[in-house]
């Protein structure tokens, strides 16, 4: 049987392939205030502002590429039961491979209904337009989890993160909650590999390889491990 490997994937990985860090200078992302197009009082507000913002978004990611990163993790699964929790919202994973993958934070690639949350559906392309509504009449937003928005996908990722054998983190500053917290659910005892440029802190986590690297680069070294300890 093969052993569980957990990865929790952050921004830095899909910065990569070309996709902005969410947070920027002043909290803005590519010019806009994050209240403005990413909580659900933005949305109350001003549905065509937040779908424009979002529309921009999704077009850089259909554009985008899987980099080096993504597929190692996905040639991680010859070897190894892998799971990817991710916070990005693209789909770089699945493109590059991975046959697993859970999205904490909602996919850009899906709309579902303001009113029907269970209503989920694929875009097709990158717009998504004031008018398109569900099968029960609601006008669609964003597959998204939006801040003040609860995680509905946490629960599932806790308990994926406790079942794992080994714990990648790769691309995350670990800043970002709760999905920081999840690689406090792994057993203390199960070797972790952390791999992002800024390394950071992780005081009070057992048994943990901090590589001060870029995920194509890092993920590399991680994976020449992996196979050495188990040929």
């Amino acid at each position: 049987m093969k052993k569980k490997l957990v990865v929790l994937s952050g921004a830095g990985i899909s910065a990569e392939s070309g996709i902005p860090v969410f947070r920027g200078a002043g909290g803005l992302w590519e010019g806009y205030n994050l209240e403005e197009v990413a909580t659900p009082e933005a949305w109350a507000r001003d549905q065509e502002l937040v779908l424009r913002f979002y529309n921009e978004r999704r077009k850089v990611a259909l554009e985008a590429q899987p980099n080096r990163g993504h597929e190692i993790l996905a040639e991680l699964e010859d070897n190894f039961d892998v799971t990817v929790i991710t916070q990005n919202i693209d789909n770089l994973h699945e493109r590059a491979g991975s046959s697993n993958v859970v999205h904490l934070h909602g996919e850009i690639s899906k709309s579902r209904s303001s009113d029907h949350p269970e209503l989920i559906y694929d875009i097709d392309g990158w717009e998504l337009k004031l008018g398109d509504c569900c099968e029960r009449g609601a006008q669609l937003r964003p597959h998204i989890v939006w801040f003040g928005e609860a995680v509905p996908m946490i629960e599932r990722a806790a308990e994926i993160s406790s079942q794992a054998d080994i714990y990648i983190v790769v691309g995350t500053s670990l800043q970002v909650y709760p999905a920081a917290g999840l690689i406090n659910f792994a057993d203390e005892e199960i070797p972790k590999f952390l791999v992002d440029p800024g390394v950071p802190d992780t005081t009070g986590v057992q048994n943990i390889t901090a590589i001060a690297e870029k995920g194509s680069v890092g993920l590399e070294r991680v994976k020449k491990m992996l196979l050495e300890k188990e040929a």
